[in-house]
């Protein structure tokens, strides 16, 4: 194990490029819950988000998708660019040292664990259910409610809050509903997700009112059996006219609620 270990390290010196590294917020909707995935090397105590180095042949966009392809095992991800982090002091070299040295791996100038260097943001938007989570044997990974986030390595938590105000404040043109949810939902599920990111809860008929009133949504004439004496009204995204719009940067939804 000491040598596999080892082998890890020292390949990725020889196929990315040091100093420039990706960094995904993966969201997904699961159980009522907003939630995040992070991973965790098992040698280590801290968790962190999905990423990686961008390799000498691909762009950074090409280097998330593979990251995102290798975590959830989905090619046809919403994905975007945020932000790049990259200030002196981001990344505290005792923590990355002592990580090395749990990998039997020297710490050196030419490691590809630098003690600086920057990370471009980007956030993504996923289906719980079709996702398919893999873990090496290395490491560990976890779905964390979006509330309930434990401490994160370096400054993952300054990206992870940087993502959420960045979709908070962009919410009427980023397709939240449509990525997270099923092709069937209940209106109390669509809120759920719109409280989480924007901190605070929601008029429940308010917010019904204007999401139908949008026109990207619509009834159906079926229910969900959730209980002795609950049967939720379902609706579903208008498909080709909520595409239309995102590709075109038109409003989705409604900035205020």
């Amino acid at each position: 194990m000491q040598k596999e270990k080892s082998t890890i390290i020292a390949h990725d010196q020889e196929i990315f490029i040091p100093n420039i590294s990706v960094d995904c917020i993966i969201l997904a909707f699961h159980g009522g819950r907003l939630k995040t995935l992070l991973c965790k090397f098992k040698v280590s105590d801290r968790w962190m988000l999905p990423g990686g180095f961008v390799g000498k042949d691909e762009d950074p966009d090409e280097a998330v998708l593979r990251v995102l392809k290798e975590r959830t095992g989905l090619d046809d991800v919403y994905c975007k660019q945020f932000y790049f982090f990259g200030k002196k002091g981001r990344i505290k070299p005792d923590e990355n040292e002592e990580m090395l040295k749990r990998f039997y791996v020297a710490p050196s100038n030419g490691h590809q664990s630098p003690n600086r260097y920057i990370s471009l943001g980007y956030y993504s938007l996923i289906k719980y259910g079709e996702a398919h989570v893999v873990a090496h044997e290395y490491e560990d990974v976890e779905w964390f409610d979006i509330n309930e986030i434990p401490p994160l390595y370096a400054d993952h938590s300054e990206i992870l809050n940087t993502a959420i105000q960045t979709i908070r404040k962009q919410i009427g043109f980023v397709p939240v509903g449509y990525e997270l949810l099923p092709e069937k939902f209940t209106m109390p599920e669509l809120r759920t997700i719109y409280e989480a990111i924007l901190g605070r809860e929601l008029d429940r008929r308010n917010f019904q009112r204007k999401m139908l009133s949008i026109g990207f949504i619509q009834p159906l004439n079926e229910t969900r059996r959730a209980g002795a004496h609950k049967s939720p009204n379902l609706y579903s995204f208008i498909k080709d006219k909520y595409e239309y719009a995102e590709k075109n940067g038109i409003q989705i939804m409604s900035n205020n609620f």
